[in-house]
């Protein structure tokens, strides 16, 4: 990874993301465990997908307001706040846990209040990540090693949680997930932070939702990557809210069934976010585009398909490969083009899309899953992925064409003059 030094060089990004580390092994541990716990009391895929939404659908109600709360407020104490709630949340939970007889409607308020800190907290560090850097130009391969490590802890939290379950049961997860945001609550407080002050007199809110609104969806570059994050939270990744009735229904197997599963998926995810690493810009990510969302259509059409655990797995780790490289992707060529004083509310946009349609996917899933199956369910979503990809690429060329003065104007293209220049 000859590039990953280049984020890594910055201390701030170094303390940043040890702290992410030992937090995000902790999150996936406790979103594994509560999957369990959920199909355990309930048998239901379709209470899956229930909780799901009720631990999503926050996002996507309030998260255009957490754009301008990010925009007029310092992010460093924002996110330090927003960690100590999610730390409170894991405890409420583990409690929770550990009572003789959970009832189903505690675990949906949980996962509410989750949504609620997850509509402020994901858009805010989404935006924080870009005030630790000295210049615009490291963004994408911070971007980049960040995502690296979502997908690695993801590949580490999810059998570490299978064992927990197997020999404590569930609430020991959540117990570990609780204790684990101690170290980026800590490193939260040594980071030092660029932030740039807002300059000049602060409109009214919602001018400023208008605003960002209309400041997104009136540029066509940032409208289609919106679309594309979107339906394929919408549609695509909606598959692994079935993961756990997968392990236990088609697999006949148990919660190290579901973490090994879960482990494939952040495989795949993993190689996809270290090629990432390994860019040392934002050209060319279109084509990723298109191809990552050809893997996990195919991915997932051959996963629906398959009975054998052996067979799943490889696909599991394509459709964990192409869904990092599009987020990713459409993540760090939005952050390049967006105005600094818009940043924030596009991404609490890019979040809506991201994590505030997926409840809606998720709701479907579950549903669709008691009365087509658990197998054509996740079928149907990697057909949808094809026609996005086939979509994309039509629009690819006049996304192209209107992102290049932007490019050429921040340096990240040069105009025709300059490259007759320097071919002459």
């Amino acid at each position: 990874m000859p590039a990953a030094p280049k984020a890594l060089a910055n201390p701030n990004l170094r303390l940043y993301f040890a702290g992410q580390i030992v937090s995000m092994i902790g999150t996936w541990m406790q979103q594994m465990a509560l999957s369990w716990l959920i199909y355990r009391l309930t048998n239901s895929a379709y209470m899956l997908g229930v909780v799901a939404f009720a631990s999503q659908a926050p996002t996507f109600l309030l998260t255009p307001f957490a754009g301008i709360v990010a925009d007029r407020v310092n992010r460093k104490r924002l996110v330090i706040i927003t960690q100590s709630f999610a730390m409170l949340q894991a405890t409420l939970l583990a409690i929770l846990a550990f009572s003789e007889k959970p009832l189903i409607w505690h675990l949906i308020a949980l996962g509410a209040f989750s949504g609620l800190i997850n509509a402020f907290d994901l858009p805010t560090r989404q935006t924080f990540l870009s005030d630790m850097l000295e210049t615009r130009a490291e963004l994408p391969n911070a971007i980049a090693v960040n995502s690296s490590i979502v997908t690695l802890t993801r590949l580490i939290g999810p059998p570490i949680a299978g064992f927990f379950i197997s020999i404590a049961g569930e609430a020991m997860c959540f117990v570990v997930n609780a204790v684990s945001y101690v170290a980026v609550i800590v490193a939260l407080f040594f980071v030092t932070a660029n932030q740039k002050p807002f300059a000049g007199e602060r409109p009214k809110a919602i001018a400023q939702l208008k605003e960002g609104f209309k400041y997104a969806f009136s540029f066509r570059p940032i409208r289609v990557l919106l679309a594309m994050v979107g339906l394929s939270s919408l549609s695509v990744m909606s598959y692994s809210v079935l993961m756990t009735a997968f392990a236990k229904d088609v697999f006949h197997g148990d919660a190290t069934t579901l973490g090994i599963l879960t482990a494939g998926v952040g495989a795949g995810s993993l190689v996809g976010a270290v090629y990432l690493a390994t860019r040392t810009g934002v050209l060319g990510l279109g084509r990723w585009i298109i191809l990552s969302s050809l893997a996990s259509g195919l991915g997932l059409i051959g996963f629906g398909l398959t009975k054998s655990i052996w067979i799943a797995l490889p696909l599991l780790a394509l459709v964990g490969f192409g869904s990092m490289i599009l987020m990713a992707a459409c993540n760090t060529i939005l952050q390049t083009l967006v105005d600094e004083d818009k940043r924030g509310r596009v991404m609490s946009i890019y979040t809506m899309c991201f994590m505030g349609l997926a409840p809606f996917g998720s709701m479907a899933a579950g549903y669709l899953s008691t009365v087509i199956g658990l197998g054509p369910t996740v079928i149907a979503s990697g057909v949808i992925a094809l026609l996005l990809a086939a979509g994309f690429a039509a629009r690819l060329q006049k996304v192209r064409e209107d992102a290049r003065p932007i490019y050429i104007e921040r340096g990240i293209l040069m105009a025709e003059a300059e490259l007759k220049v320097l071919n002459s």
